[in-house]
């Protein structure tokens, strides 16, 4: 039984991998935003997206007259040629106002508590930190604040490690899935070379191809083919964990299906456990998407917090979420393993 006297509060913290996109989801009710530098250190590196010295300026100072918090994802891993790159854009993020930093490299974590000892660290989801002895071993060392949790722990692992850990504990609560290791995308590196743990981007535009020959769309990938599309079928940005490919003579999606986190459902369920904050995926989307995902969100949580026994997930609310889901669908991933 989920009581009122056991709910907290919840942050929710939103893409913005522009300055619309920041301002549109502090607009529909975000707590704190997160953002990346226009590089390699963080993991959405893609041309087009990501901050100018001006706009960190005017986002951050928005974002603070409106009583909302800042997060800097610098969650790359250092590369041994070029580490002082990453250093630079701890600086770059206390220089800017950052509220907080998002390190994923224990190396870089050593770096920002030394040089800034009151500088809010979380651990970054590229940490893969999964259990609470590896949480609490980041804390003794470096002193995070919080953590955020991969994409592969149910409900009642979740709420065994708040119980042991004084860290604060963010978890998704909306986005694209991939097979990926939280980050560390082997398929991408085998591939092209690059991957969004060193250079800060899946499936780099340099190596992404398109092609329309007979009214069929192929997608390539460094000259692989990834997917075909046929007349009017929605093309997706072509990623090799998401493509088609023969198998058996039967062409489908031989390792994973495009789909969507949604934890609508489980929102009573978070707050009673104490997670301290609901994230959702996408600084390579749209300020629309982050817009409606917020709102979305926003009143679902506001719902839950007022009034948790009688909360229910609203058709309206599944709905419009269900419109920003890769492959239009949704799952509840791992925070529930019905196939267990």
């Amino acid at each position: 039984m989920i009581t009122i006297s056991t709910m907290k509060t919840m942050d929710l913290v939103a893409p913005a991998g522009s300055l619309l996109a920041l301002k549109t989801a502090i607009k529909q009710g975000a707590d704190a935003v997160y953002l990346g530098l226009r590089n390699a250190t963080n993991a959405r590196n893609f041309g087009g997206l990501n901050f100018s010295e001006t706009d960190i300026r005017v986002g951050v100072d928005y974002a603070h007259q409106h009583g909302k918090q800042v997060l800097f994802a610098i969650n790359t891993y250092p590369q041994a040629s070029s580490a002082q790159e990453w250093r630079t854009a701890v600086d770059t993020a206390v220089l800017f106002g950052a509220d907080a930093v998002i390190l994923a490299d224990p190396g870089l974590m050593a770096y920002a508590r030394d040089r800034y000892p009151e500088l809010r660290l979380h651990l970054s989801v590229q940490n893969s930190a999964t259990t609470v002895d590896a949480i609490e071993l980041m804390r003794e060392q470096f002193g995070i604040r919080r953590a955020v949790l991969p994409r592969v722990l149910t409900l009642a692992e979740i709420e065994k490690i708040i119980r042991q850990t004084s860290v604060e504990i963010e978890v998704f609560g909306f986005g694209s899935l991939c097979v990926m290791v939280e980050g560390r995308c082997l398929l991408s590196s085998y591939v092209t070379g690059d991957s969004p743990n060193n250079r800060g981007v899946c499936s780099p535009a340099h190596a992404v191809s398109w092609e329309e020959k007979d009214q069929v769309l192929s997608a390539r990938l460094s000259g692989n083919l990834i997917d075909q599309y046929a007349p009017n079928e929605a093309a997706a940005y072509p990623t090799l964990c998401k493509g088609r490919f023969e198998v058996d003579g039967e062409i489908d999606y031989a390792l994973e299906e495009p789909t969507s986190l949604n934890a609508l459902g489980l929102l009573p369920q978070l707050l009673s456990m104490g997670v301290r904050a609901l994230k959702v995926e996408g600084r390579q989307r749209s300020p629309n998407y982050v817009g409606q995902v917020v709102a979305t969100l926003r009143n679902a949580l506001d719902a839950a917090q007022r009034d948790p026994v009688r909360y229910s997930a609203r058709p309206d609310w599944q709905a419009a979420l269900a419109r920003h889901a890769e492959g239009a669908q949704v799952t509840q991933g791992a925070f529930e393993r019905p196939w267990k």
